[in-house]
This record gives structure tokens, C-alpha cells and sequence, in this order.
């Protein structure tokens, strides 16, 4: 990877932070929000819906106009978009206000993963790409871990509320915007830049969707969709009864803080698999961390005290994981200029279905029975993935 394309990687990289920043800002105060407001666990998990579910459903469209338009315009509409709605939440009046900014805000945010990932896959090599993705997701897990990070550093003044914590996430967005704005992109889709390392082994413009391996593989990442977005929405209420809280130290700020350590460990997983990341090896990869994600959401089921934490990280560490493998095996099935697309279903049905995780799970009234239902599921899209890599080859290209 030339300095070139790996100055590109990190500035894409950034913006993945900012996606999931502006994602798991809700969950940061979402025990704040259903204080103030005087709502449920059961309507804050909907209002995690409201977010997620057009985050989701948004991609395929995004994708589309990703392949239409480039990707640098679209990653622009992302980041006006969400620092708009991150104005809108500041002063929403109303419940009723605040669930339509969720919605608009997913549905803005949307437009990040087909943009950012087909670039980023666009510019890399097989050989290249799993570093490349790695540094992506390590981005992306550091941006998830930086938005508790944030709320436990301002809530800890003692001055700063929910809605003003959404005006920090907008100068760093800001930043980036301009820094894209000055990027030049030779790749978009209607002038592909020729590489001239292991182009061979790239998927050839005409090159046959292998549909039914796409489809178990999005039907595994899907499911694992799910158990993300139910763990993180509600990570920072099932840290907040470790029982390590120190005296003087507010609840809003510490339980943050336990989050920000569980989603370093995520950070961490990331780099691990973009350097283990193997183009011949993938689905048995996959597949191996798929169902090591059952073993600590068991235990998050029974864990008490600060074992809470010890669970939390370890589930983060390998959870995570998987985002280098998936997407490297995305690209290897989607041929180039398609690929925008292929990353919008993906994404569409990983972050759609996972859309459903907090307002479903938030209906189970004990940590006991969430967390052995995620395991169970966990298992469900291991065992998918498993089915995928014991398809014989010659079906694998068909």
C-alpha cells in the first residue's frame, strides 16, 4: 500500500469514526434521555430502533447513489447531514421531534458504509485489503469507544446535558468534511484508476454475482447485526451495576467510561483480525469468530458485579472481529462496479435487521434472558457462516 492510498485509508477511516460517533451517541444518554423525558427502557429501545432502522434500510439507496454519484459527494451529504440533525436534536422540544431527528439521522448516516467501504475496496488489492479494512474498523471501533468516552467527560462537569452533548459531535464532523472536500478521488466507478498490483485477481467487471454465497454470508451478517446492535445500545445500563463506582463520581459520567474501556477492547479485535485476515482462509475465519461471540454473551447472562465489565470486553474484543473478514469476503463476491451496491445490501439487511435489536430485546425484562437469547442467536449466524465455508467450491462460483 503506497502512502497515497493509505493517506486516503485514513481520512475514509476518520469519517467511519464519525458514523459511529453520531450511531452511538443514543446509547451514551440513553438512561439520561429516559430520565428527563419520563420514559421506559422499552421506549428508549424504540427510539434506538427509530435510529437504526433507517441506517439500515437506507444503504441499498445510498449504495445505488453511490455507484451513480461517487463516492466523496455522498460521505459530504453523510456529514452535512447528521451535523444538521445533530442541531436538530440539540433543541428538540418534544419527544415527538426527538424520535423524527433519530430517524432522520439514520437515515443519513446510511449513506456512509456503501460509500466509504466500496472506496476504500476500490483503492486496495486483496493482498492489501484486509490491512486496509483493518485500519477502517479500528477507526470505527474507536469512534464507538470516543462516544461514551465524550459523555463521561463532559456529564462529568456537572453542566452539560444530552442535548448539548449532540453539539460536541459536530466540530469534528465539520473537520473531516473539509479535509474530504480537498481530497482528490481518482476511483469513482465511471473512471476507475488501473492498478497495477494483483489485478488479476480481482473480480472482473462482468464477473457472476455467486448469489447463493452472498446470501448465507449476508444472512450470517445479519443476524450478528442484531446482537451488535442490541449489546451496544444498552451497554452502558448493564454497566452501570458493576458495583465499582467510585463516591463523587457521577453515575452518567462512570458508566460511559466502563463502556469506553469495553469498546477499546473492540479496537483491538479489529487490528487482530486486519492482520490475521487471510483472502484463503476467509470463511473459516469468519465462521470461527462468529461462534466464539456464544461462550462471553453466556456469561454476560449470569455475570454480576464487576465480572460485568470482564464479559463486556471480552465480547467486544471478539465481536468486532469479524468486520475486517466480512467485508474483505464482501468484495471478493461483488465485482467492481457493483460493489457500491453490494456493500448497501449488505448493510441493508446487517444494520435493518439489527435495527430491531433494542427495541426487541428492551422488551426482555431480565439481563438473564437477553443475554442467552443474543447467544442463542450468535449461534444461528455462526452456524450460517459455517454453511458457507462447507459449500463446495464449484458451488461457491457458480
Amino acid at each position: 500500500m503506497n502512502s497515497q492510498t493509505f493517506r486516503l485509508v485514513l481520512l475514509v477511516s476518520f469519517a467511519h469514526a464519525m458514523v459511529h460517533m453520531f450511531e452511538h451517541a443514543l446509547p451514551a444518554v440513553e438512561l439520561m434521555i429516559a430520565d428527563d423525558l419520563e420514559v421506559t427502557k422499552t421506549q428508549t429501545g424504540v427510539l434506538g430502533t427509530a435510529w437504526r432502522l433507517p441506517f439500515g434500510l437506507g444503504a441499498l439507496l445510498a449504495g445505488w447513489l453511490t455507484d451513480r454519484y461517487g463516492s466523496k459527494r455522498m460521505l459530504l451529504v453523510y456529514l452535512v447531514g447528521c451535523m444538521m440533525t445533530a442541531l436538530g436534536v440539540w433543541w428538540a422540544p418534544s419527544w415527538l421531534w426527538l424520535f423524527v431527528m433519530m430517524l432522520a439521522m439514520g437515515t443519513f448516516a446510511s449513506i456512509y458504509h456503501p460509500a466509504g467501504l466500496s472506496l476504500l475496496s476500490r483503492e486496495t488489492t486483496p493482498e492489501t485489503r484486509g490491512k486496509a479494512l483493518g485500519w477502517h474498523g479500528i477507526f470505527g471501533s474507536l469512534g464507538i469507544a470516543l462516544a461514551p468516552f465524550l459523555a463521561s467527560v463532559v456529564f462529568s462537569t456537572g453542566t452539560v446535558d444530552w442535548r448539548e452533548y449532540y453539539l460536541v459531535l459536530i466540530p469534528p464532523a465539520f473537520l473531516i468534511a473539509v479535509l474530504l472536500l480537498r481530497l482528490k478521488v481518482t476511483s469513482e466507478p465511471a473512471r476507475d484508476q488501473p492498478r497495477t498490483d494483483s489485478k488479476a485477481t480481482e473480480p472482473p467487471s462482468n464477473h457472476p454475482i455467486p448469489w447463493k454465497r452472498f446470501l448465507l454470508l449476508v444472512m450470517a451478517g445479519a443476524l450478528s447485526g442484531f446482537v451488535y446492535a442490541s449489546f451496544l445500545h444498552f451497554l452502558p445500563r448493564y454497566l452501570d451495576k458493576t458495583g465499582l463506582r467510585p463516591d463523587g463520581w457521577s453515575a452518567e459520567s462512570f458508566r460511559n467510561s466502563l463502556a469506553t474501556i469495553t469498546l477499546l477492547c473492540a479496537a483491538v479485535g479489529q487490528g487482530i483480525a486486519g492482520r490475521i485476515a487471510d483472502p484463503s482462509r476467509l470463511h473459516r475465519q469468519l465462521t470461527t469468530i462468529l461462534l466464539l461471540n456464544v461462550p462471553p454473551l453466556v456469561w454476560m447472562a449470569f455475570a454480576d458485579g464487576p465480572f460485568r465489565l470482564l464479559a463486556t470486553c471480552l465480547l467486544a474484543l471478539i465481536h468486532f472481529m469479524n468486520q475486517p473478514i466480512y467485508n474483505s469476503l464482501i468484495a471478493e463476491m461483488i465485482p467492481d462496479s457493483r460493489r457500491s451496491t453490494g456493500y448497501g445490501f449488505s448493510n441493508l439487511m446487517c444494520f435493518g435487521i439489527g435495527a430491531f435489536g433494542p427495541g426487541l430485546t428492551g422488551l426482555i425484562l431480565t439481563d438473564r434472558a437477553m443475554y442467552l437469547t443474543l447467544a442463542a442467536i450468535a449461534t444461528f449466524s455462526g452456524l450460517i457462516s459455517f454453511t458457507l465455508w462447507r459449500v463446495p467450491r464449484a458451488d461457491r462460483d457458480a
